[in-house]
């Protein structure tokens, strides 16, 4: 048998169904040499082509009057006055980080940074979402330094801010950790770059690092759930150069600066592939390659391994006649590769060459336009049983409750995290990581970005359809929180195997909830990934829609933060609470247990909640703001009390459920304001129709629950900043 036949077992090899084989023996009306089934396989992989995604993603909400580039480019980009656009999107980076994490991780920051520099932007910002597997699982603890590691040395030396995300762990992820990247930037509106070629006989340019063998399969293996075997895919991770990438932001936009370009797309999963491909299909072209050219940093690399390198680093652009020179000169200043590789034709084909031969002819549209699209069959979640607040036993030690919860896995600081990363760099961090949204400024002006990336997985595994709602309404009360007003998001979903019709039915109800709270918060989707086959031996993770969101404050200063400020001021509790704690971390931290319903999502009233509060917020008349998620009201006040240093008396008011689902349910669409009138206040909630009531005072030293013994600031302060440096360092 020749080295170069293609057999049944060849084809599995490269993720491709018989049938979807036969598809391509239908397209190329012949069997396909070694280099084009490998072109294929990426192509037509899960991370590429979105075979069992796409039908579902198109009913999410995508416009709006300030939306410029919904999904389908390289990040979504949106107006935000002024001339000034934004652009932004978040990526995983899941499957290299379990294997590799440094590298996985730092990759991931890379990759998702020239999706939006690709645009004309200069990044402004990272975050990320982190999900770890149970702090007893033997490998945690490593692929969590790893993972950080990894983010911190690419962000800092990259030099762009990391402010903010999430960190949570759960034996869900054992098998398959989530490393979920987002970054923002900003441009001008006028000058947004687009993938779409143009112009036969116009060069095909390819500049940044060498091509080396790294990262081929990379979208392949990003595309099948893992076995035992996983660790021997190592040579699919990428390696990342920071520095290269920060000379190649610089040398893109100055570029970018001129009318050279014409169109421009980085290589991101399946490398030159999918870039040539992505830009010659949008541009209806076919495209020449002469991978003769390519800048190779290893000897003796193949047509099939040039094609397939995942090299970190890399773009791919077109330039209009006669600027060669002139754009050479500008990546050769920044000591860049650079080399004219090809040329854009009328043929629709991708046919290269190398080494005087002919080793592949494509066609472009029939390969891009015959990519599978699944109807994958799926069945819906099952609804749990109802938790009355009743049935829920209460803590033998309320205090006691509240430092357990506060100093758990999932609540406790992540400053451990956080301070690794450079936040402050380019010196317009005017929140950092810590608070309800990141607030970065627009540089030289009083205009703000607020960003977040929010999800609880474990609502959605409970029910998919209110988790997909809550992690959508999250991001935008969180946005809401600091005063921003929520424009637009970008989303990453993780979930298992779609080939199983349960895991389906998550993906499905995930979608279902999020396009629903996406319209009734005039909140678009306009960028995002789908991580599929996050799953090892047939064990799938929580489903993990990622949610990352961007608004704007017109004005930086009147930014709200959820420290309190000072002493005698009104505690004021905003949206209706019911007492719930089903899929509760009170439930899960105190009792143990993962049961019951989540809370139920009201949009309208998360809606006028919001506007209300945010309002509040531009008017001056409240001086703390933090909005009510995991944990409930106790832990919410309790995180306002450590960042501000002063405590806190409140009472639960008549008519509420009882005491310790008053004060741990988590009940959605609600806030905990500080004002000096909170008579005035409530006053103004009754006129707008938003629940608030007066529940206590910002005084003394500690926090004291209906007079009850009070916890204070030392105690609180041990166990919520205690545990993960103390886990890192190898305790327990």
């Amino acid at each position: 048998m020749s080295a170069n036949e293609i057999t049944p077992e060849v084809v599995a090899a490269h993720g491709l169904s018989a049938d979807e084989y036969r598809r391509i023996l239908k397209i190329m009306g012949r069997a396909p040499n070694r280099t084009e089934l490998g072109i294929f396989s990426v192509m037509w992989s899960e991370h590429c082509s979105y075979k069992s995604s796409k039908r579902w993603l198109k009913t999410l909400p995508t416009e709006a009057p300030w939306v410029i580039q919904g999904p389908g480019e390289n990040a979504g980009v949106i107006d935000i006055g002024d001339g000034q656009a934004v652009i932004f999107k978040m990526e995983s980076h899941n499957h290299p980080s379990f294997i590799e994490p440094y590298q996985g991780a730092a990759t991931g920051v890379g990759g998702i940074l020239r999706d939006v520099f690709t645009m004309g932007a200069r990044p402004i910002a990272n975050l990320n979402a982190l999900r770890f597997g149970a702090p007893g699982n033997p490998r945690t603890r490593h692929l969590v330094a790893g993972v950080v590691a990894g983010i911190g040395g690419y962000g800092n030396c990259v030099g762009v801010p990391t402010v903010g995300g999430e960190c949570n762990f759960h034996a869900g992820y054992d098998g398959n950790i989530l490393v979920n990247a987002m970054t923002v930037g900003l441009a001008d509106a006028k000058r947004i770059f687009y993938a779409k070629a143009a112009g036969v006989g116009n060069s095909i340019v390819y500049v940044g690092s060498k091509t080396g063998r790294d990262g081929i399969h990379g979208a392949t293996m990003a595309s099948a759930e893992f076995r035992d075997d996983s660790e021997e895919k190592r040579p699919t991770v990428q390696v990342g150069d920071p520095f290269t990438e920060k000379l190649l932001i610089e040398a893109c936009l100055e570029l970018m600066a001129t009318d050279a370009i014409v169109a421009i797309q980085d290589m991101g999963a399946a490398g030159l592939t999918s870039s040539s491909f992505e830009m010659a299909s949008k541009g209806g072209l076919g495209v020449e390659l002469d991978l003769d050219a390519v800048p190779q940093r290893e000897q003796g690399m193949t047509a099939y391994e040039m094609m397939l390198s995942e090299s970190q680093e890399r773009m791919l652009m077109v330039l209009k006649p006669g600027r060669e020179d002139e754009a050479r000169r500008i990546f050769e200043k920044w000591e860049l590769d650079f080399a004219v590789i090809g040329k854009l034709t009328d043929t629709g084909h991708m046919v290269l060459r190398h080494r005087g031969d002919i080793v592949a002819d494509l066609p472009i549209d029939p390969l891009a336009q015959a990519s599978p699209e699944y109807d994958r069959p799926w069945t819906p979640t099952p609804k749990r049983a109802h938790l009355a607040p009743a049935d829920v036993p209460a803590p033998n030690d309320i205090p006691g409750a509240l430092i357990a919860l506060i100093g758990s896995p999932d609540l406790c600081s992540k400053r451990w995290i956080w301070e690794q990363y450079d936040h402050m760099v380019m010196a317009d961090t005017a929140q950092r990581p810590g608070g309800d949204a990141a607030v970065v400024r627009v540089h030289g002006g009083r205009k703000a970005l607020a960003m977040t990336s929010d999800s609880t997985p474990r609502y959605c595994l409970a029910d998919p359809v209110e988790g997909g709602k809550q992690a959508v309404a999250e991001a935008w009360r969180n946005l809401t929180a600091v005063g921003a007003r929520p424009l637009a998001l970008t989303d990453n979903m993780n979930f298992g195997n779609p080939e199983r019709p349960e895991i389906m039915g998550q993906f499905v109800g995930c979608i279902r909830g999020m396009a629903e709270a996406c319209r009734a918060l005039d909140f678009p989707v306009v960028s995002g990934n789908v991580s599929l086959y996050n799953e090892t031996n047939g064990r799938a993770i929580p489903p993990t829609p990622a949610i990352g969101g961007v608004g704007l404050l017109a004005d930086v200063g009147r930014m709200a933060t959820l420290a309190f400020k000072a002493p005698g001021e009104a505690i004021v509790l905003v949206g209706e609470t019911l007492g719930h704690l089903g899929c509760s971390l009170y439930l899960r931290e105190i009792l143990g247990r993962e049961d019951g319903q989540p809370p139920p999502v009201d949009l309208q009233a998360e809606r006028r909640n919001g506007d209300f509060v945010r309002d509040l917020i531009g008017r001056g008349h409240v001086s703390a703001v933090h909005d009510l998620a995991d944990g409930g009201l106790l832990v919410a006040l309790a995180e306002m009390f450590l960042a501000g240093g002063i405590g806190a008396e409140i009472a639960p008011p008549e008519g509420t459920p009882p005491l310790h689902a008053w004060l741990f349910g988590e009940d959605q669409g609600r806030y905990l304001l500080t004002t000096r009138d909170g008579d005035a206040l409530a006053a103004a909630a009754r006129t707008a129709l938003v629940p608030a009531r007066i529940i206590g005072r910002t005084r003394g030293d500690g926090l004291t629950v209906r007079g009850e013994r009070s916890i204070s600031l030392v105690e609180l302060r041990a166990a919520h900043e205690g545990w993960l440096p103390r886990y890192m360092a190898g305790g327990a």
